[in-house]
């Protein structure tokens, strides 16, 4: 009886992950061992990344409102705490977004809180 191989699967199995190298310099995009390698610590990366990218947004953001409102001589914990106790529920994109591209708006949110 002849042997039986599963080089279709695994063949289909290797072109995925190569398929993700495509692009990688040298022998990280064409050697077996070091292309499966590579690929597995850049999806870590992305996941992470995708992790930080999210706090790295909401760090931007609170700068942002900080340094719109420091001319109404307010700090960025006082302000949001007055926004609080307002009772005003607008999130920090929101805010900072105003902040950045309307800021007659955001000038009207800070003279209602102060």
């Amino acid at each position: 009886m002849p042997r039986s191989v599963n080089s279709v699967a695994a063949k289909d199995r290797k072109k995925k992950v190569y398929k993700l190298a495509k692009g990688y310099y040298g022998r990280r995009k064409n050697v077996w061992t070091v292309t499966k390698n590579a690929v597995e610590k850049g999806l870590t990366y992305a996941f992470v990344g995708r992790k930080l990218k999210k706090r790295d947004y909401r760090s931007m953001w609170i700068v942002r409102i900080n340094a719109a409102v420091r001319p109404f001589g307010l700090s960025y914990s006082v302000f949001m705490n007055k926004l609080a106790n307002a009772g005003i529920e607008i999130n920090r994109k929101a805010l900072a977004d105003l902040a950045l591209n309307d800021p007659k708006a955001f000038e009207a949110i800070v003279n209602q809180v102060k």
